[in-house]
């Protein structure tokens, strides 16, 4: 299927960042959950980062697949201040005010597209929030500039890993690990630096961006 963003190469596409929490090993799931429970701080930065819009009146998105979506509680989608956009192929494709269902990843960067070049509408920041294939996908496009990773330092047992390796300091794999001045100010809050820990996990906030 041929999307507008494919038949318009001129339409600009939306810069993607990927948000995630992933062990060193870089798991990010188990039986399609996490492997880890009680971080109720680090949801919570989840949800301010992807809520915090960069202007008056603009929305940001949240890009998911329908396994993600799924395993949202009920009572939680779509998620709140945020426009939810769902990939699925066995999904009706529907459009509401606060969710779109699309069928793959290119239609709904066509969508953010014509959302940001309409005159009545104002897109914020993209975020791919999950599952693996859907970050892989992103990871092919050079839209997709950043990761937001909180890495986790305890270890979990995970069957699902993130596609990039991403080494523990510097640089790697084409992407580089930014200073605690850089990510505050592209998220728009004083992000602690030191070591967190709930429940018995242990975790930091990192921010890295695209060499190329």
């Amino acid at each position: 299927m041929t999307t507008t963003a494919d038949s318009d190469p001129t339409m600009p596409l939306p810069e993607l960042t990927l948000i995630v929490a992933a062990t060193s090993k870089m798991g990010i799931g188990l039986r399609s959950t996490l492997p880890w429970t009680g971080l109720k701080k680090e949801m919570a930065y989840f949800a301010r980062v992807t809520k915090r819009a960069p202007s008056p009146g603009s929305t940001n998105t949240v890009i998911m697949g329908r396994k993600t979506w799924d395993s949202i509680p009920p009572r939680f989608r779509p998620l709140k201040d945020r426009r939810n956009v769902i990939i699925s192929r066995s999904l009706e494709q529907t459009t509401s005010a606060e969710s779109q269902i699309v069928g793959s990843l290119p239609e709904a960067l066509n969508l953010l597209s014509q959302q940001s070049t309409a005159s009545d509408s104002k897109t914020g920041k993209a975020f791919i929030i999950g599952g693996a294939q859907i970050y892989e996908a992103a990871l092919e496009l050079k839209q997709a500039r950043r990761i937001l990773l909180t890495r986790i330092l305890s270890d979990f047992e995970c069957d699902t890993t993130f596609p990039v390796v991403l080494p523990e300091s510097g640089e790697g794999n084409g992407w580089q690990r930014k200073g605690k001045a850089e990510l505050d100010a592209w998220v728009g809050e004083t992000v602690a630096e030191e070591i967190q820990e709930e429940t018995g996990t242990k975790y930091v906030f990192e921010m890295w961006e695209r060499l190329d």
